[in-house]
């Protein structure tokens, strides 16, 4: 079993912890100075603490806290070059963190998802070490990449959920107009965005072909589609997605200038 420690019980934190405690195959130690954040992970913790050097004795030290505390962190913990430092804080490179430890340090960059194992994560390849692909494993799917393009996967797949959940709601509320219960219409939408999803990750073709597949000449889909195509909805997700990139280049800014 592979000893994990997470620095940092918030939102992300709390979900790595979730996720990982299902694989079963982890010891899980959570440490925060919130008490109410570590009672809140303490189910799916083997230890919770508030010393993070009794986090700093786990193989893998994950360092899940925001991008203007990440250094403080870092440099309250000694770790040795035998051990993992994983950290996920936006614009927050490796060269950054490499000069204030001896441990291997990764780039993670995940989502909530992780909390359910539909985690989708992005890791820089010139650093990821096994043990850290063993966990991402466990919580979803991810890719590795240059890090040079960490700040557009911070925004697809980092900031990309509140996306899709600004999408599905609208999906819901078209549903809620039309007569459904908000139950109901949030169960569909939903459950449509999640297969939908499914299918693009296991199927073969284009997301065009699929697209096309649903669309029966004269039917209902491709009378929304024509709306879709007309529309400059795919600008704005475009947009959204560009925003938030270029916030990560500006926090990498900020913390080299620190």
């Amino acid at each position: 079993m592979t000893d994990v420690s997470v620095i940092g019980c918030g939102n992300m934190g709390s979900a790595l912890l979730k996720g990982l405690s299902k694989a079963g195959s982890h010891t899980l130690t959570a440490c925060d100075l919130d008490p109410d954040a570590l009672e809140s992970v303490a189910e799916y913790s083997s230890t919770t603490t508030s010393d993070p050097a009794v986090a700093a004795e786990a193989d893998v030290v994950i360092v899940a806290v925001k991008p203007d505390i990440v250094m403080h962190v870092v440099d309250d913990i000694d770790l040795s070059a035998d051990q993992t430092l994983v950290t996920l804080a936006a614009g927050v490179s490796t060269d950054v963190i490499e000069p204030h430890t001896d441990a291997t340090v990764v780039r993670i960059m995940p989502n909530l998802a992780a909390e359910t194992g539909n985690m989708a994560a992005a890791v820089t390849q010139h650093s990821v070490t096994d043990d850290v692909r063993e966990l991402l494993d466990d919580v979803g799917e991810f890719v590795e990449i240059d890090e040079q393009q960490m700040d557009i996967a911070t925004a697809v797949n980092g900031s990309g959920p509140a996306f899709v959940f600004y999408l599905l709601n609208a999906m819901k509320q078209a549903g809620v107009e039309g007569g459904l219960d908000d139950d109901e219409a949030k169960t569909l939408a939903a459950q449509t965005f999640k297969g939908a999803a499914e299918t693009v990750l296991q199927s073969d073709q284009s997301i065009d072909d699929l697209i096309d597949a649903v669309c029966s000449p004269n039917g209902t889909t491709i009378e929304g589609m024509e709306v879709l195509w007309d529309s400059n909805a795919d600008e704005a997700v475009v947009d959204a997605v560009s925003a938030a990139e270029r916030r990560s280049k500006e926090l990498a800014m900020e913390s080299e200038d620190e």
